[in-house]
């Protein structure tokens, strides 16, 4: 277990993690609590009694990077919060199979009621992770760094983006409200590329606009408008090379759009900034993880 921290969340997960607040967390495991226990366990109820304590471990029943021990924390400890959940294998770390992940011990009946709605955030979390990682590992050398997208399951956001985190990726805005985006859509509504650009540089500066472009054309005319950031939907290598020539370094680009395990290192090289890919949070399978009584 790592040692106590100022933080209580980080004796969960590695430093650079940076785990949500515990209290941004505990909306989402309550409401996911709620959904499986409705009005009471009626197995654990009936077959285990009220004072008996339980040890217990959770192992990976396949290799991965570790993500969502925060959440499974959050889960026991809102049942009984004299559970403890001690992490062997902290969040932003690899397990190899049959790798014990963490220990709990405390009263049965709470350890029971809440295991599966903290396996279930353990394996999908995990799952991010270990996708992520797979994609930040295949471009290792290059600058490009893996960013993930809004193409979150609804409510989940907050933790998908931290298991992005723990796979060694970055976070690109985390809603609506926290980066300007001009996507495809915005330009045809107001009116071109241009008028898009200066309604938003009215009231910004134009280095913090993102702006999505589909063709060298476009991005040239992005390029004299100043913006900070180009959004390169769905160029093959051979565009994204030349894309970043015509660029010179004048804005951060980010290829988007067709990313694969296969592909990803080919548009790495061509020289973008980003890589965001939505797959790693909309389609990431599980890392199957297992709770044993000891």
């Amino acid at each position: 277990m790592l040692s106590q921290s100022k933080h209580e969340g980080e004796i969960l997960a590695l430093p650079f993690t940076s785990p949500p607040e515990r209290n941004q967390i505990e909306p989402i495991v309550r409401q996911a609590l709620d959904e499986d226990i409705g009005t009471g366990d009626i197995t654990s109820e009936l077959t285990v009694p009220s004072d008996r304590k339980a040890c217990a471990v959770i192992t990976a029943r396949k290799a991965g990077t570790v993500s969502g021990l925060v959440a499974a924390d959050v889960a026991f400890k809102h049942l009984d919060a004299s559970v403890m959940l001690s992490a062997r294998t902290p969040d932003g770390s690899q397990v190899q199979a049959g790798g014990i992940i963490a220990e709990v011990a405390g009263p049965a009946r709470a350890v029971l009621i809440a295991e599966r709605t903290a396996l279930n955030f353990l394996g999908h979390l995990s799952g991010i992770a270990t996708a992520t990682r797979e994609l930040v590992e295949a471009v290792k050398g290059t600058k490009a760094k893996i960013t993930c997208t809004r193409k979150t399951t609804p409510g989940l956001r907050l933790l998908e983006k931290y298991a992005v985190r723990c796979g060694g990726g970055v976070n690109h805005r985390f809603g609506l409200y926290d980066a300007i985006l001009i996507k495809d859509n915005h330009i045809a509504t107001a009116g071109g590329l241009e008028a898009a650009v200066r309604a938003v540089a009215a009231k910004h500066d134009p280095k913090t606009i993102e702006v999505e472009v589909d063709s060298l054309g476009q991005l040239e005319g992005a390029l004299a408008l100043g913006v900070g950031k180009i959004l390169l939907d769905n160029m093959p290598p051979e565009i994204l090379r030349r894309a970043v020539a015509l660029t010179k370094a004048r804005a951060l680009l980010e290829a988007s759009g067709g990313v694969t395990r296969e592909n990803v290192l080919a548009i790495a090289e061509t020289g973008v900034d980003f890589i965001s890919v939505g797959a790693i949070t909309h389609s990431a399978s599980n890392v199957d993880v297992a709770l044993d009584f000891q």
